[in-house]
């Protein structure tokens, strides 16, 4: 597993990075084929101290991607609380992974790219991700183990790309785009 550590308005010292690294790796133990873990750290000037300190943190296996982000006072207990949050996730995945051995797996695996010229000033950061044909089901899935409010995803059955999203009400809704 590679691991890259990232860090914004804050420093890295080497015993910190030896601790990420340390507790990170162990995270193969629940889901050994993670390609890669990524670490994220940053400060941000908060009204409340108990929330300037955030660690997200990102692994990505060939076809899933999990996340989880943590705010605390120092950046030690940020960590421990994204570690265990990832663990419950990897639990839950898991869960519901191998419930069904008829289902494949089939989360996109989403890859950041940064935008090359300015084409219009309205668009800050351009993504592009990868997908192949799902389930609506799989993409609700998919979606609640990013802890996202949609997902883009291509539909099996309709062969169209079609959003999921999370109503207020707490069911979901679908999105089938139509051509004009």
């Amino acid at each position: 597993m590679e691991i890259q550590i990232k860090s914004h308005n804050i420093e890295i010292s080497d015993q910190l990075r030896a601790q990420i690294e340390k507790k990170v790796s162990k995270l193969e133990r629940f889901l050994p084929n993670i390609d890669e873990a990524r670490v994220d750290l940053s400060v941000q000037q908060t009204k409340s101290a108990d929330d300037r300190q955030i660690v997200q943190l990102t692994l990505r296996t060939n076809s899933t991607i999990l996340r989880a982000e943590e705010r605390a006072s120092d950046l030690y207990t940020s960590l421990d609380t994204a570690l265990e949050r990832m663990t419950r996730q990897i639990e839950r995945y898991k869960g519901r992974h191998w419930r069904s051995q008829n289902r494949a797996v089939s989360e996109p695996a989403v890859v950041e790219e940064q935008q090359a010229e300015e084409e219009e000033e309205l668009i800050i950061r351009r993504k592009s991700f990868q997908t192949r044909p799902m389930t609506v089901e799989e993409a609700i899935e998919q979606m609640e183990l990013l802890g996202h409010d949609f997902f883009v995803f291509y539909d099996a059955a309709t062969k169209a790309f079609c959003v999921v999203y999370r109503r207020r009400d707490s069911g979901y809704g679908l999105l089938l785009p139509e051509l004009a």
